[in-house]
């Protein structure tokens, strides 16, 4: 059987926001490189690579890896505008339960 006839050869659309399919052609490897490197610089926070994260996802917006979208709507300025807090130090001998903040209360 010879299906060639019967399909059209269609334009390939990006996929919805949230979809990341494989980039197969290398096309943003630098950018997702650079990326990667800067989290293993900073301990991962992400909030310090930013810059190396808009251009990541310009990169596959530029190459149809993902749908356009505004810049604005990856909350980058939220990030920006957060209030940065220390995490608390880790004592080895502190029993950990999520979700609770147990204090050492020697009387």
């Amino acid at each position: 059987m010879n299906f060639a006839q019967n399909s059209s050869i269609q334009k390939p659309t990006p996929p919805d926001k949230g979809s990341f399919p494989l980039d197969h052609d290398s096309e943003c490897s630098k950018p997702m490189m650079d990326y990667m490197k800067c989290l293993k610089d900073n301990q991962n926070q992400s909030r310090l690579c930013m810059e190396f994260s808009k251009l990541y996802l310009q990169c596959r917006m530029d190459n149809n890896l993902m749908a356009k979208e505004d810049m604005d709507n990856f909350g980058f300025e939220n990030v920006k505008n957060a209030k940065i807090v220390q995490a608390p130090k880790y004592n080895p001998n502190e029993p950990i339960v999520a979700g609770l903040s147990r204090r050492n209360n020697n009387k």
